[in-house]
């Protein structure tokens, strides 16, 4: 039988060492992945921020301008509102001093409308049955 010389090591002391060495290895990549996974994290959060930094100036113009164009479209309303009316009083006026100064006049146009009114009515009632 062979013995094994005091400088050579033992088997199972190699295969430890050899284990041991492949853990460390590991040890090491799983450190090294988890240094490169923390720096693009923290890049993406740097770059997150800044886009974040860069966002709300743009998103606080376009509110803005929302804003305003909401604005100008009441206003247009408004005055779109008020033309209407003044424009309703001026022909409720007229309509007033035309009967006013042609009362049979009127009288007949309103007979003639009342009529004409009616027949369509009843045309449109018969339409339907």
């Amino acid at each position: 039988m062979n013995m094994p010389s005091s400088t050579t090591k033992p088997f199972g002391q190699t295969a430890t060492n050899v284990g041991e060495q492949a853990a460390s290895a590991a040890d090491s990549a799983i450190r090294s992945t988890q240094r490169t996974a923390d720096e693009a994290f923290d890049a993406l959060s740097n770059k997150v921020d800044d886009l974040r930094s860069q966002a709300a100036p743009l998103i606080n113009r376009v509110s803005a301008k929302a804003e305003d164009a909401a604005k100008r479209g009441l206003e247009a309303m408004r005055d779109s509102s008020q033309q209407l009316r003044e424009k309703a009083q001026l022909a409720s006026e007229s309509t007033v001093a035309y009967v006013k100064d042609e009362p049979v006049k009127s009288m007949l146009i309103a007979a003639a409308t009342g009529a004409l009114l009616m027949g369509l009515v009843s045309l449109m009632g018969r339409s339907r049955d």
